[in-house]
Formats: structure tokens, C-alpha cells, sequence
């Protein structure tokens, strides 16, 4: 979510259009105007916030950069105020007619959604990126689903116009909502190319014998638990020269204790099998790049961005039969239930010896892909707003 809010801003500030951005913080609301949102833009890009000014520190429970950047933010206002005089502030600033899209799951809140209200004639859009926490409670941060469902049910409340990343999120929204549902807009994610730099990865990547890549945060929904007992069941047949490796590129997450325990134990680690977090972009690009495929067998995805990636290079992908795979990528992957393992095994084993014989790519990847882009995202979203 956050580089779709990150392309939102990078979009607004290239384009004409008049806009302002509303920051939350520690000490109330933030207004910014174009110019000030598209300095905070190369705040972002920059990755320089500076030091935390003195109000900033009384915020005691933050973390450093989040003071350093509340305090830029400050300096950037058109205008700050306390919560209970938001209405007033935006009213005081915004133009009649004012749509309000707020892009990511935060701030989704009635004091915000309410004060946007009191602008006369606002509307207001809301992007819900899935609905998992709905469907699959189990595998969310303990109290992840309730407050999610206080925020569905806000945003069917209050939106004029939800916005959504595929046909199929639009499907689940429906299913929980019914007949309270507004409008709703379908706008695939862009893809935003990244040139492949293998200077950014550390000594010993990439492996010299074929491997595969997992990217992903390791979470229970993301099932690398099925990857690692596939691993373990080949290192009983296959010999050592010939094993493939995994490399788990993403940092560890939540309610996954057990894996955590797997990967700390398993003689597998740091020979077939090896962990990589913190990887810039165009290094994990590099990674995809030389692997032998990108491995996702994730049992739920409200869009699913690393399968996109690998086959924008050309990188053979295997991923669970899920719907928004086939809607995004159509038959560019090679697909494989979860529950058929033989199938995920044979897969594996075949683009392993196929990678060692010097062979890349796929027949399709990359050659009748082509990736959704966000100008025709933006297309739907503004022509709709």
C-alpha cells in the first residue's frame, strides 16, 4: 500500500491538477498544498528528513524518523490544527467541489471521513486494496480483523466511490457488503519497472548453481512452509551438486513462529536454503532476474505484485491457482494448487534442470506480457473522481 500511496503522490505532482495532502500526527493534522506535498515527495525519495525538531520530541513513544518527519512536515503546512478543529481547517482551505481519495487502509477514520464531509460539495473515495482480514482472520495480527471490519464498514458509510485493484477485490467487496456497496471503480495496480542491479547484492548472491526465489514478507498467507518441506523432501533424494537453492528474500512477520523455528533449526539453512532481508529493489530484480523462477504460493492476494515483476523480466513463474493471478497475468504463469504437490514438485525439479543447462525465461514471460501501467490506472481512477 504504501508505494501505490507513494505512486499517487509522484502522479499528482507530475501532472496539473491543483490537489493538497492531509498528514496525520502526533500532535493533530497537517495540511499541505501542491507545492508542499511535492517537497515532501522528494523527502521521501531522498530518504533526508533531518533531525527531529523540539516539538517533535515530546513525542516520546515515536520512532526518530517519524519525528524528523512530522517535524518537515510541519514546516511544510499551509496549515496544523488540532483534531477537533479538523472540519474547520479544511473548510477553511479546500475548494467546493473537493474530491478526497484516501488511497491506503490508515486514517480510514469517522473524525477525518466526517470533517471531509463539511466541505460543501466533497466527495469522497476510498481504495480498498482486499478484503483477507475478512476472509481469512486467522492469519492477521491479533486484532487486525475487527478494526478491519470498523473500517469496512466506514468506508461503505461514507465513500460516494470505493476504488479497488481488480475484479476480483471488487467481487469480494460486494460479497461482504450486498446491497450497501457504492460505486465501484476497477483500476489494476501500475507496474513500475525496475532495472536489474546485482551491485546491491551481498557477497555470494547470486548463487552460482540455479536456484529460486520466494519474495515476499514471511507471513502464514504467503505459505513458504510448503516451499521449505518441498526443499527438505528433495535433500533426501537429490544430491548435494545438484540441489537448488532457495532464497527467501523478505522479513519475518507475524503469527509464524513455528516457520520461524524451521528456519532457525533445519540443516537446510545457509546451504539450500538462505533468508534475505532488506534487499533494495533493483537487487532483488537482479535476484529474479538469474533465478531459475519466482516461487509463489501464497494462498491469498488481493493483487499480488512479485509474480508481475518476474514476468515483466521474463522470469518463469509458479504460483498458486488463484483468480487474480489468472486475471492479471492470464496464462503467463504456470500454475499449481497448494494441494497438488506432486505438480509443484515436478515444476520445480523440471525449470531447476532447465536452468542449469544454461536455459532462461519462458516461452511467453516476457515476450506477450505486458505489464499493467498507471497511466491507465490513473485513467479510471480520475476520470471517476
Amino acid at each position: 500500500m504504501d508505494r501505490v500511496e507513494f505512486a499517487y503522490l509522484r502522479e499528482l505532482c507530475r501532472s496539473e491538477v491543483a490537489f493538497f495532502a492531509l498528514a496525520r500526527s502526533a500532535f493533530g493534522y497537517i495540511l499541505l498544498d501542491r507545492d508542499g506535498a511535492c517537497a515532501a515527495l522528494e523527502r521521501i525519495r531522498s530518504d533526508d528528513w533531518g533531525e527531529p525538531g523540539t516539538l517533535s520530541r515530546l513525542a516520546l513513544r515515536q520512532e526518530r524518523d517519524r519525528q524528523a518527519a512530522e517535524s518537515r512536515l510541519r514546516e511544510l503546512a499551509l496549515a496544523r490544527c488540532r483534531p477537533t478543529f479538523l472540519g474547520r481547517m479544511l473548510r477553511q482551505h479546500l475548494p467546493e467541489g473537493t474530491a478526497y481519495l484516501n488511497i491506503g487502509h490508515s486514517n480510514i477514520s469517522q473524525r477525518v471521513l466526517s470533517a471531509v464531509r463539511t466541505v460543501p460539495g466533497a466527495r469522497i473515495a476510498i481504495f480498498l486494496h482486499d478484503t483477507i482480514p475478512l476472509d481469512l482472520p486467522e492469519f492477521q495480527r491479533r486484532g487486525t480483523p475487527e478494526r478491519f471490519a470498523s473500517l469496512f464498514r466506514r468506508a461503505l458509510r461514507n465513500a460516494d466511490l470505493l476504488l479497488c485493484n481488480s475484479a476480483v477485490t471488487r467481487d469480494d467487496i460486494l460479497r461482504h457488503a450486498g446491497h450497501r456497496a457504492p460505486r465501484i471503480a476497477v483500476a489494476h495496480l501500475g507496474y513500475d519497472p525496475v532495472t536489474p542491479d546485482p551491485a546491491g547484492l551481498p557477497p555470494g548472491l547470486p548463487p552460482d548453481s540455479a536456484y529460486f526465489v520466494i519474495l515476499g514478507t514471511i507471513e502464514p498467507r504467503k505459505n513458504h512452509a510448503l516451499m521449505l518441506d518441498f526443499w527438505e523432501e528433495m535433500s533426501h533424494s537429490t544430491p548435494p551438486e545438484r540441489m537448488p537453492r532457495l532464497l527467501i528474500c523478505g522479513t519475518r512477520g507475524w503469527r509464524n513462529e513455528s516457520l520461524f523455528r524451521r528456519l532457525d533449526s533445519s540443516p537446510l539453512i545457509g546451504r539450500s536454503v538462505t533468508e534475505h532481508a532488506g534487499l533494495g529493489d533493483a537487487a532483488v530484480a537482479a535476484l529474479l532476474q538469474g533465478s531459475a523462477g519466482l516461487l509463489f504460493p501464497s494462498l491469498a492476494e488481493g493483487y499480488g505484485l512479485p509474480p508481475i515483476e518476474a514476468a515483466a523480466l521474463g522470469v518463469p513463474v509458479v504460483c498458486n491457482d488463484l483468480p487474480i493471478c489468472r486475471e492479471v497475468l492470464g496464462d503467463i504463469p504456470i500454475y499449481a494448487k497448494v494441494t497438488d504437490r506432486y505438480l509443484w514438485r515436478r515444476t520445480i525439479t523440471g525449470l531447476a534442470e532447465r536452468r542449469s543447462a544454461g536455459k532462461t525465461g519462458t516461452t511467453r514471460a516476457g515476450r506477450d506480457f505486458t505489464p499493467p501501467d498507471w497511466s491507465s490506472h490513473f485513467n479510471v481512477v480520475l476520470s471517476m473522481t
